[in-house]
């Protein structure tokens, strides 16, 4: 994101170059750098399966203790490791996990009865903590370790995903906080041997099941979600210009948003899915903008001088906000102005650069690019007190995506000359690479929670 304020005043709209974790092939590895010693050592043991065919269509439990892994909150147990491999509660012996170290116990069963139907029944096990019930007025400990005790059916078609949901509920029960590896990831491929290079997909949070949503012969940017999920805007060259598209992402159905002489760009939905922030220079400047989606009427936000860049708005979770990025302090700072105009406040001060501000999903704090002494990292920052903390320790860091749930960043950075994926929890904990084993890849986008 360093480039955007020079790309923009050139006309050339590179609102976030990246690496996202959605190969067409999920060809992708995780190499986990830092924080697996706070992670919580959990097991999730082999599912039993019965079924007319050999195998499920995948491997369940493996796609579970992956997930949990790549939230950089658990440690699963490595398959070999196990001291037993039950199917459920009442064959577990809590004092074997104990012995190990282990908090919790995932188990479970697969059944097919009819062809592509599977019926999946699961068990989360706190190896340490019994349940607790009220008796007279008081909480008393019980023999059910069982925390979560669930039965589901799924189909060939969405068993992977339905694995990510099992994986959510799992998530969730262990730390209040909803999970979200039941979501997708927008994102452009880039392919200069294909007749239409450009090419915008959206994959599960894991790289897997790819689907194309446009293909173009010119630049396809900043793709980004409707809040529920059916739809992207993004940013388009195919008439030699910047445009801005919506389109339907199950019908394909898409039609112009902005086609102004001059910039268009930076499009963002609001959380109420209502309206769209983008960045226009219609009316000279690349000022903010607000488009009604239903009558289309555009309302301008801010009126800077000649040559300022106003850009990449992103919409506060109650709606009521926008934090942009501006030079219009000679510098790219980030400020913050209601959504009904009136005079913006910059409310970063730190370092000399920051760009690319998203509200984490409670509104206290934004994820950014900071650059201090000439170095680029991810950074948070609490929006009331100004108190910033750098998550990074990676070189050239830039275009951060956030989880829906708000406890994952990823973003792009240089590893061995080359620029990669990596992904930092929110603390600032947990660090991982995910380098590309082929193929370019830019503009991530996380979609918002798909399953309610």
């Amino acid at each position: 994101m360093r480039a955007v304020i020079s790309m923009i005043k050139n006309k050339v709209v590179f609102l976030f170059l990246a690496i996202v974790c959605g190969f067409a092939n999920a060809e992708i590895d995780i190499v986990i750098t830092e924080g697996m010693s706070f992670a919580r050592p959990i097991a999730v043991v082999p599912f039993q399966y019965e079924g007319l065919a050999e195998q499920p269509p995948h491997d369940m439990s493996t796609i579970i203790a992956a997930d949990l892994r790549r939230s950089g909150r658990f440690n699963p147990m490595a398959l070999s490791d196990l001291p037993e491999q039950p199917t459920r509660y009442e064959d577990v012996n809590l004092d074997k996990w104990k012995d190990e170290g282990i908090e919790a116990v995932v188990v479970g069963k697969i059944e097919q009865k009819t062809p592509g139907q599977f019926t999946v029944t699961y068990q989360l096990i706190d190896v340490f903590k019994p349940k607790q019930t009220l008796i007279d007025g008081e909480l008393v400990s019980t023999n059910d370790y069982v925390l979560l005790d669930k039965i589901g059916s799924t189909n060939d078609k969405n068993f992977r995903f339905y694995s990510h949901q099992v994986a959510d509920n799992i998530y969730e029960a262990l730390t209040g906080q909803k999970g979200a590896f039941a979501t997708r990831v927008a994102y452009v491929t880039v392919d200069r041997s294909l007749p239409q290079p450009y090419q915008l997909y959206m994959a599960d949070s894991d790289g897997y099941n790819p689907i194309r949503i446009y293909s173009s012969t010119e630049a396809i940017m900043s793709p980004t979600w409707s809040p529920d999920g059916k739809s992207l805007a993004y940013v388009s060259f195919e008439n030699g210009r910047s445009e801005i598209y919506l389109q339907q992402i199950y019908t394909g159905q898409r039609k112009m948003i902005a086609a102004f002489p001059g910039i268009n760009s930076a499009p963002e939905f609001s959380p109420d899915g209502s309206k769209l922030a983008l960045t226009l220079s219609k009316d000279g400047n690349a000022e903010l903008y607000v488009l009604d989606l239903d009558t289309r009427k555009y309302r301008r936000l801010t009126r800077t001088g000649v040559n300022v860049i106003d850009t990449e708005p992103s919409f506060s979770p109650d709606g009521q906000h926008l934090v942009f990025t501006s030079d219009r302090g000679g510098r790219p700072q980030i400020y913050r102005i209601s959504i009904h105009g009136g005079r913006a406040e910059r409310i970063t001060f730190e370092g000399e650069y920051n760009a690319s501000a998203n509200y984490t999903p409670d509104g206290k704090s934004i994820i950014l690019v900071n650059r201090t002494n000439g170095v680029y990292h991810i950074a948070k920052q609490d929006v009331e007190s100004g108190i910033m903390q750098v998550l990074t320790d990676t070189m050239l860091d830039e275009s951060p995506s956030l989880a829906p749930n708000g406890s994952m960043v990823i973003y792009a950075t240089i590893h061995n000359g080359r620029q990669v994926l990596a992904a930092v929890s929110t603390d600032g904990r947990f660090k991982a690479r995910l380098p590309a084993k082929r193929g370019e890849v830019k503009a991530p986008a996380w979609s918002p929670f798909l399953v309610k």
